[in-house]
């Protein structure tokens, strides 16, 4: 039964999808992108990839959401297309990777930025971290007006850095030259750049996209998902493409490609060059709000992935998981998300985490883009309010995407990709276990 209320429109959507969306990859993801291919062309172009890929899987998914508007999203769609074993696997990698991984990789980039602004030994970032998602975590405790609260100010502070320095730094009377097509010489030649190393830029863009498949779960909550929920993914998806452009040329108009290519504090060099020590301190207090907001909005969704499991009994000792605190909050899922999150710290750093996390969730992407296909036929009954635009196309566009991000993930990062498979894998030791159990 679907008793939520259908009161929001296209601007609501669409604020959803910019909302969700920018996060720390916008700031941080540009120094692994221009190392990885030498090249301000194929920088830029897998910014424009990786926008082109998500708009595509957005427009997919959100058949299956407006078809399809029940509490739990992906998960809900993956059964529905494959059944309950592949949708507990889909489940068990959110809550044992997916969300640790995230919430890590973005308590990480807090934790430099922090750092950085009060001068602190870096030996102490993972401690740094591991309080900074600590306190998201107590706060989450508090209940969903808490957490909600803080997403609402991060939402707001996420913008303000990201237009002053696209504004000041496109209008700079001394900018660098940027040369957006190759020399044919040097680290600027498109020939010195192979394919794995596209890959591997189109991977690292992609997680500045992170988060679109989260916009297909407020379709039950729209007044006109038909019309609505397409528009608001399709113009929202590109207005942050035109943003993650406009940020990153305004990165190179302020310095050389060389100093962005595998520099960590990108964004905070590129603003102290623009408005000086105090100005650049200003954004990168900014950035670390940005950056805490989305630690929070993982957070919120991380801590309820066990608990619908085990009101599902899809996990051991349902009754601990379903346990609430006084503000009515998975609060056993929270401290496990927490340690899980602080061992993912000590695992890697921020491009690992993010590498080992999109890997990990892209192929269950992949398997929700094909349920498309799957329901089209197994289900050619079931009312769809809106249906994909140029079927097959972009489907088979969103799917041939993502196989070519998981396929660079296994060749440039072979020991992270059979770690996620194997994690993933495992959690069908747990869910044999429980139907064991269940079964007596």
């Amino acid at each position: 039964m679907n008793d939520l209320k259908k009161d929001i429109g296209f601007f609501g959507a669409f604020s959803t999808v910019v909302g969700v969306v920018i996060g720390s990859g916008v700031f941080f993801k540009a120094a692994v992108i221009y190392k990885t291919t030498g090249n301000v062309s194929l920088g830029l172009l897998a910014w424009i990839l990786a926008g082109i890929i998500s708009i595509c899987a957005g427009l997919t998914t959100a058949e299956l959401a407006a078809a399809i508007p029940e509490t739990g999203g992906m998960i809900v769609w993956v059964e529905r297309a494959y059944g309950k074993t592949m949708s507990y696997l889909l489940g068990w990698a959110q809550a044992v990777i997916y969300y640790p991984a995230s919430i890590a990789a973005a308590s990480a980039i807090f934790a430099t930025q922090f750092t950085n602004l009060f001068h602190i030994d870096k030996k102490y970032s993972i401690l740094v971290g591991a309080c900074g998602a600590a306190t998201v975590t107590c706060l989450n405790l508090l209940g969903s007006k808490a957490s909600g609260r803080i997403q609402t100010v991060a939402t707001i502070c996420k913008l303000i850095p990201i237009i002053t320095i696209i504004v000041f730094g496109l209008l700079q009377p001394n900018p660098t030259t940027v040369e957006f097509l190759p020399t044919g010489s040097g680290n600027s030649s498109l020939g010195g750049a192979s394919l794995s190393a596209v890959g591997a830029a189109l991977l690292a863009a992609m997680y500045g996209y992170d988060g679109w498949i989260n916009v297909g779960t407020v379709a039950g909550e729209m007044k006109d998902p038909k019309r609505d929920l397409p528009r608001a993914i399709l113009y929202g998806l590109l207005v942050i493409t035109a943003i993650y452009l406009l940020i990153n040329v305004a990165y190179l108009m302020t310095m050389p490609m060389e100093q962005i290519a595998g520099n960590g504090n990108v964004p905070n060099d590129v603003a102290t060059k623009l408005f000086g020590s105090y100005g650049g301190k200003i954004i990168t207090i900014g950035i670390m709000i940005s950056v805490y907001g989305t630690m929070n909005g993982f957070t919120m969704t991380a801590i309820r992935v066990p608990y619908a499991m085990a009101m599902k009994d899809q996990i051991p000792f349902k009754n601990i998981w379903i346990k609430l605190n006084s503000f009515s909050i998975p609060y056993v899922s929270a401290l496990v998300t927490l340690v899980l999150t602080i061992a993912m710290m000590f695992t890697g750093e921020f491009d690992t985490l993010t590498d080992f996390l999109l890997f990990t969730i892209w192929i269950f992407f992949i398997l929700t883009f094909f349920a498309v296909f799957v329901l089209r036929k197994k289900e050619p009954e079931l009312p769809r309010p809106y249906k994909v635009p140029l079927y097959p196309i972009i489907p088979i566009i969103a799917i041939v995407g993502g196989a070519y991000i998981v396929i660079a993930a296994i060749i440039t990062q072979f020991t992270l990709a059979v770690s996620g498979v194997a994690l993933t894998l495992a959690g069908l030791i747990f869910y044999t276990e429980t139907h064991k159990k269940f079964k007596k």
